[in-house]
């Protein structure tokens, strides 16, 4: 049996460079978890439905189940891992522990990394956008009014609805806006 093919590739993941061979079916939440025991990001659905492998590839969220290693060659790439300084949390992960924008914790790796993303890019700018944004990444717990007031928080922006005047009634949940 002939020996597998490999293909050199080179990533920054998390501030740190990494050389190696991959096969070329490796996808990047593979070569994360299993071959470089970042383990923060989970494999949910492994379809790209649920948003819990979401990492950032040269500031841009992506499903890493969804794309192969070798395709993010000389890319940089973000994990949860790689968020905080030392031990002051980024402004999103500290958003979640002051909102408690979690439960079972499964979906918060890839929730947190989801909302750095727009953020960063200035895509979110009300907590519809915020709403609109997230809504790739599931939290079976249900934890999306917390999700949402996090994401609002870190983002600086007022968590609630506007009327049409124009003034922001905060979000209740539980109840339909009228």
């Amino acid at each position: 049996m002939p020996a597998l093919e490999r293909y050199p590739l080179t990533l920054r993941i998390n501030g740190r460079d990494h050389q190696m061979e991959l096969e070329a079916w490796v996808t990047l939440l593979d070569l994360l978890r299993e071959r470089l025991h970042l383990t923060g990001s989970k494999k949910g659905c492994d379809h790209g439905q649920c948003g819990a492998c979401t990492v950032l590839v040269d500031g841009r969220r992506i499903n890493s189940c969804m794309t192969l290693a070798v395709m993010q060659n000389g890319r940089e790439i973000t994990t949860i891992e790689g968020l905080a300084e030392g031990d002051t949390l980024h402004p999103v992960q500290q958003a979640f522990v002051d909102n408690d924008a979690f439960q079972c914790g499964y979906c918060t790796p890839g929730q947190i990394c989801s909302a750095v993303g727009p953020i960063k890019e200035g895509n979110a700018k009300t907590a519809a956008e915020v709403r609109e944004l997230m809504s790739g990444n599931v939290c079976r717990c249900g934890a999306y009014p917390q999700i949402r007031k996090a994401v609002c928080a870190a983002a600086g922006i007022e968590d609630g609805i506007k009327d049409d005047n124009n003034a922001v009634h905060p979000v209740v949940p539980g109840t339909v806006p009228a």
